[in-house]
C-alpha cells in the first residue's frame, strides 16, 4: 500500500537537510527480534520530516529514533515498546540498590562498619556504572553526534549532566586525595553522586517509555485506515480457477471475486453480479450503495449481500485508501507555521543552558556554603538535566499528528500542518456550484426544439456529442437518451471548450452544445423568443445548454441539479462564524442567482472561466481576506491552488484533490465546519503546549541554578530535575491526545 513511499528516489540523505536544533523525546529502543521490517521501508524523523533514509536509525540533528514514514498494519509494531519496557525494568532493578546504599545513611542513619562500607561503595559504583554506560549508552552516542554536527539537543544536556556526575564520582571514589577542601564535607570526605547519575538515566528512560506509549496512540488513526484493507484477494485466472493471493500480488487488470461480507480488495469496476456495498468509510453515509455491472468499487469498502466479480484498476499505492493514508501521513509529518516559534527558541536554547550551568557553578563555587565546589557541581548538573527542550520541540508536532488522525475520522483530510493552522483564520469561502453546493448529479428536466428539429433526433445528437465528456451535465444528457432507448452515433473531432461547452462532428453534422457564450463565439444567432424561454428556465434554477447543428439553433436542454441536503445548514453555520460566502461558477448568471437566492448567498460571480475564478480569489486576497476555495472539478483547480486554503470535494476529480490542501471525503460542505472547528481546537492545543513548555523552562532552570536558596534554602537535586524533565514531555503529549476526543461543536460557534 505504501510502496510509493519506499522507492529510493524519495529518499534523501539523513544529513542533507538544513541544520537547526531540535528536541528529542525518546531513545531508540531496538525493535523486538520477532518484528519484521519490510525491505525498502523509509524511515523519517517526526521532528525533521525532511530527514529520510532506508531502514531504522537516529536523526542526525535531534538524535531521536527515526520512525516508519507510514505505519504497517502487518508487523508487530508493539515490539519497540516491549523492548523499551524490558530495558526500563532492568534499569530499575539495578538503580534501586544504588539508591538505597547511597541514601540509606542520610534517610535512616545507616552506617555500615568496615569492611562492609567499602564493599557497599564498590557495589554502588559498579551498578551505577552499568546503568550509565549500558542504559545510557545511546544518550552518550547521540550527545556526541550532536556536538560533531553542532546540533545541540536534549541528549547533549543529558550526556553532559550524567557524564560529569559519573566521572566526578568515579575519580572521587578511586582517588579522593586529588580533591581540595572545597569538595570535602565537615568530616573530610569527598561526596560521590553515583545515585544521581543512575537515577537520571533511569528516569529519562521512564519518560521515554511513557512518551512512546502516548506517541503510539497518535498513530492509531493511520493504523485503523490501514486495517480497512483486506490482507488477501480472490483472483480468477484465465482458465476460471480461483486462488487466494496476497494483496501485494494483485495487478491492474486482474479479475477478482468479492463474496458477500468480504472487503473489496482494490479499486476497480464491477464486470458481473449485483450487490450493495457499504461505503461509509468514504462517505460517512450508513446506507449501502447498489452496485451492478459498470459501477466503480473502492478498496476497503464492504460487500454486503451479493457476489461480485470485478476488474482491478488501481492497486497498491494508487488506490483511494492508499491516497487517504498518504495524505494523513504527509500532514502528520509536516511542520506548522507555529513551529517556527519553537525552532527559533531551540536554536539558541541548548548553548544558553550550558552558559547558565557554567554561571551556576561559578556563583556557587564563589558564594555557596561548604563544601562549595560540591554544591556548585550539583547545581550545574541540575541545570543541564532539567533544561530539556523536549517539551518545546514536541508542542506543535504531536498536536498536528493527533489532529490529522482526528480529521481522517471526521472525513477531513489535511495535506499538511499549514492547512490545519490556516483553516481557523479563514474569513471568506469561495465556493463552486455544481458538485459542491449541489449534488453534481443533474438530470434532464425538459428539452425544447427549434427550427423544426425533432425532439428524439435532437437528444440523440446531443447525447452522441456529450458521450466522451465527464461533465455532470453531459452525463445527465447521455443518461436521458439511454433511459429513452435512443441510440447514439460516434462523435468525431471532439473538443472541450473549458467554461463554454463542447463541439464535434456527428453523422456528418457540425455540432456545438453549451452556453450562450459558446454560440456567440461560433456566430450562432438565437431568436429573441427562444432566448426568453431559456431565461425563464434559468430563473427556475435549471442549467440550460443550447444545441446548434450546422450553425443553426436546434434545441435547448434544461438540466436540474439538486442542492445537497446539508448545504443550507453548513452555510448558515459558517455565516454565524462571520465567514463571507462567495459563489464562483461557470454557469450563467440567471441559474446561479436562482441557486444563490435559495441558499442566501449574496455575492455571485457567474459565467466565469477557470482563470477568472482564480482572479476573483486573488482579488479577495488583495482586499485583505483569508480565502478558502471549495470545488470539485478540473475547472476549479487554478482557484484551489490560488486560495489560502483549497478545499476539494472527495467526490470530485483527482486534479481538484491534487490542487487542494484539504479534501472532504464525504463531499459535503459541513466538512468545512468540522475542519474549521478542528483547526481552532488544534491551534488552541498548540498554544497550551507552547505556553507550558516555555513556563516549564522559565521556572525550572532558575530553580535548578539555585536562585531560591538564599531565601528559602531550596536546592534542587539532579534526580528531581530528571523526573521533572521526563514528565514535562509526557504532559505535552497527554494534552495533545485530548484532541482525539475533543467536542468539535464547542469550537464551531461564533468567534
Amino acid at each position: 500500500m505504501n510502496a510509493h513511499l519506499r522507492h529510493p528516489e524519495h529518499v534523501h540523505a539523513a544529513g542533507a537537510a538544513p541544520e537547526h536544533a531540535c528536541c528529542a523525546r525518546r531513545e531508540a529502543a531496538a525493535r523486538a527480534p520477532e518484528t519484521e521490517i519490510p525491505a525498502g521501508t523509509i524511515y523519517t524523523c517526526p521532528m525533521h520530516p525532511e530527514v529520510r533514509q532506508l531502514g531504522p536509525g537516529h536523526c542526525p540533528k535531534c538524535g531521536m529514533a527515526l520512525e516508519p514514514l507510514l505505519p504497517d498494519a502487518d508487523p508487530d509494531d508493539d515490539g519497540e515498546l516491549r523492548a523499551l519496557t524490558r530495558r526500563f525494568r532492568t534499569l530499575v532493578a539495578l538503580t534501586i540498590p544504588v539508591f538505597v546504599l547511597a541514601m540509606g545513611p542520610h534517610l535512616f542513619g545507616w552506617h555500615l562498619p568496615a569492611p562492609w562500607d567499602v564493599i557497599a561503595g564498590w557495589i554502588e559504583a559498579v551498578l551505577a556504572s552499568v546503568v550509565v554506560w549500558w542504559g545510557g549508552a545511546s544518550f552518550f552516542a547521540r550527545g556526541w553526534k550532536s556536538l560533531r554536527t553542532w546540533s545541540p539537543n536534549m541528549y547533549t544536556l543529558i550526556a553532559l549532566g550524567t557524564g560529569v556526575a559519573w566521572l566526578y564520582s568515579t575519580v572521587a571514589f578511586l582517588i579522593p586525595g586529588l580533591f581540595p577542601a572545597g569538595f570535602r564535607d565537615v568530616h573530610g570526605r569527598v561526596g560521590v553522586y553515583f545515585e544521581s547519575a543512575a537515577v537520571i538515566v533511569t528516569l529519562v528512560t521512564l519518560g521515554d517509555w511513557l512518551e512512546l506509549r502516548a506517541r503510539r496512540r497518535t498513530g492509531s488513526a493511520l493504523r485503523a485506515l490501514l486495517d480497512l484493507a483486506p490482507k488477501t484477494a480472490r483472483r480468477i485466472s484465465a482458465n476460471g480457477s480461483e486462488t487466494d493471493v496476497s494483496l501485494d500480488e494483485v495487478r491492474a487488470g486482474d479479475t477478482l471475486r468479492v463474496r458477500p461480507g468480504e472487503k473489496v480488495p482494490v479499486d476497480g469496476v464491477v464486470i458481473d453480479g449485483t450487490s450493495h456495498v457499504d461505503e461509509s468509510m468514504l462517505t460517512g453515509e450508513p446506507l449501502p450503495v447498489a452496485k451492478t455491472q459498470g459501477d466503480p468499487l473502492t478498496g476497503g469498502t464492504v460487500n454486503q449481500d451479493g457476489a461480485l466479480i470485478m476488474r482491478a484498476e488501481r492497486v497498491g499505492a494508487e488506490t483511494m485508501l492508499s491516497h487517504i493514508v498518504a495524505l494523513v501521513a504527509q500532514a502528520q509529518r509536516s511542520r506548522a507555521p507555529l513551529q517556527r516559534i519553537a525552532d527559533r527558541v531551540a536554536a539558541w536554547f541548548v548553548p544558553a543552558v550550558v552558559v547558565v550551568a557554567v554561571l551556576a557553578f561559578v556563583v556557587w563555587a564563589a558564594f555557596g556554603p561548604e563544601p562549595r565546589l560540591a554544591h556548585a557541581l550539583i547545581a550545574a548538573v541540575s541545570v543541564l538535566i532539567i533544561a530539556c527542550p523536549c517539551a518545546l520541540g514536541l508542542a506543535t508536532p504531536i498536536s498536528i499528528m493527533v489532529a490529522s488522525g482526528r480529521g481522517a475520522r471526521e472525513g477531513v483530510l489535511f495535506r499538511d500542518a499549514a492547512a490545519i493552522e490556516a483553516m481557523r483564520g479563514i474569513d471568506t469561502l469561495a465556493v463552486d456550484k455544481t458538485g459542491t453546493l449541489t449534488e453534481g448529479k443533474p438530470s434532464l428536466g425538459s428539452l425544447e426544439t427549434a427550427n423544426g428539429f425533432d425532439e428524439a433526433r435532437a437528444l440523440a445528437l446531443a447525447a452522441a456529442l456529450e458521450r466522451p465528456s465527464e461533465h455532470p451535465l453531459a452525463r445527465a444528457i447521455v443518461a436521458a437518451a439511454e433511459a429513452r432507448g435512443i441510440a447514439t452515433s460516434t462523435v468525431g473531432h471532439f473538443e472541450t471548450l473549458t467554461g463554454l461547452g463542447v463541439r464535434g462532428r456527428v453523422d456528418g453534422h457540425d455540432l456545438a452544445l453549451g452556453n450562450t457564450g459558446l454560440l456567440d463565439r461560433l456566430g450562432v444567432r438565437v431568436e429573441a423568443k427562444d432566448a426568453a424561454r431559456v431565461d425563464a428556465l434559468r430563473k427556475e434554477g435549471a442549467t440550460v445548454v443550447l444545441l446548434a447543428v450546422d450553425g443553426v439553433p436546434a434545441a435547448w436542454l434544461a438540466v436540474a441539479d439538486r442542492i445537497k441536503a446539508d448545504t443550507p445548514m453548513a452555510l448558515a453555520a459558517l455565516r454565524e462564524q462571520g465567514v463571507r460566502i462567495v459563489m464562483l461558477t461557470g454557469d450563467n448568471r440567471i441559474t446561479a442567482e436562482a441557486i444563490a437566492r435559495r441558499l442566501g448567498i449574496d455575492e455571485v460571480h457567474a459565467g466565469v472561466s477557470p482563470a477568472d475564478k482564480a482572479a476573483v480569489v486573488t482579488a479577495l486576497q488583495r482586499d485583505g481576506r483569508k480565502v478558502a476555495m471549495a470545488g470539485d472539478g478540473i475547472n476549479d483547480a487554478p482557484a484551489l491552488a490560488a486560495a489560502d486554503v483549497g478545499i476539494a470535494m472527495g467526490t470530485g476529480t483527482d486534479i481538484a484533490m491534487e490542487s487542494a490542501q484539504v479534501t472532504l471525503m464525504r463531499g459535503d460542505l459541513s466538512g468545512i465546519v468540522r475542519a474549521r472547528a478542528l483547526s481552532r481546537a488544534t491551534v488552541r492545543n498548540i498554544h497550551q503546549n507552547l505556553f507550558f513548555a516555555f513556563i516549564y523552562n522559565a521556572v525550572g532552570v532558575p530553580v535548578a541554578a539555585g536562585v531560591l536558596y538564599p531565601w528559602f534554602g531550596i536546592v534542587l537535586s539532579p534526580m528531581i530535575a530528571a523526573l521533572a524533565m521526563s514528565l514535562s514531555s509526557v504532559s505535552v503529549a497527554s494534552n495533545a491526545l485530548r484532541l482525539r476526543k475533543a467536542t468539535l461543536a464547542a469550537y464551531a460557534g461564533i468567534r
